[in-house]
């Protein structure tokens, strides 16, 4: 099942990244190669950085590193190379596979599938990694006139800690208003048991052997 969705999750992503174009054009094409790229990479990736820590590559491992793919390629999608869109990829799965463990195990945070470490950090270092891969000489479409890539590269730092700004004030200012409403967190008990159980009186799947 696991990857199952990750198969559809991948080839919805094309429509997510080539469908920004806004038309079918080369751009959307090259939106699309360089996500399937991408996502191949981080993929790749993880699984070599699972054979090295633990010397048991997983299926999990394999799903969660297309994601993180995915994720870093997404804001340089259709602005990048082919070439640049592999190495954006294997980058990709590395960091957001150290930034999993760290998170997981150094800071005990329950990030609920990854979240914030594969498609937060991945989306972060695709932002950063725009700047650099985007200049003509390397295959991108360029910068604009008289901008340096370090210029860019300011502009992409300030684009992050905007949307960071933004998403964690909202965040936080939902939160508040939801828990005035309904409680934002179950007891041990249903915790233990699983939502579904706890909240609908039913499991979801059923596995016999």
């Amino acid at each position: 099942m696991t990857m199952m969705g990750a198969g559809m999750l991948w080839v919805g992503w094309f429509g997510f990244n080539g469908g920004s174009a806004l038309a079918a054009d080369a751009s959307a094409g090259n939106a699309i190669l360089v996500t399937h790229l991408s996502a191949s990479a981080g993929a790749l990736a993880w699984t070599a950085a699972e054979w090295v820590k633990i010397r048991k590559p997983t299926s999990i491992g394999i799903v969660t590193g297309c994601v993180a793919g995915l994720a870093t390629i997404t804001p340089a999608a259709g602005y990048v190379s082919p070439a640049a869109a592999l190495l954006i990829g294997l980058a990709g799965g590395l960091v957001c596979f150290f930034v999993t463990l760290f998170v997981k195990h150094r800071l005990v945070i329950d990030d609920s599938l990854d979240v914030f470490a594969v498609h937060g950090v991945g989306g972060i270092l695709g932002s950063l990694l725009l700047a650099v891969f985007v200049p003509a000489g390397l295959g991108g479409v360029g910068l604009a006139e008289g901008r340096t890539v370090l210029d860019q590269l300011g502009v992409q730092v300030l684009a992050v800690v905007v949307v960071a700004l933004w998403s964690g004030v909202a965040t936080y200012g939902l939160g508040r208003a939801l828990g005035l409403v309904t409680p934002l967190r179950v007891d041990q008990e249903a915790e233990h048991d699983g939502l579904d159980l706890a909240s609908h009186g039913e499991r979801a799947y059923e596995f016999t052997a």
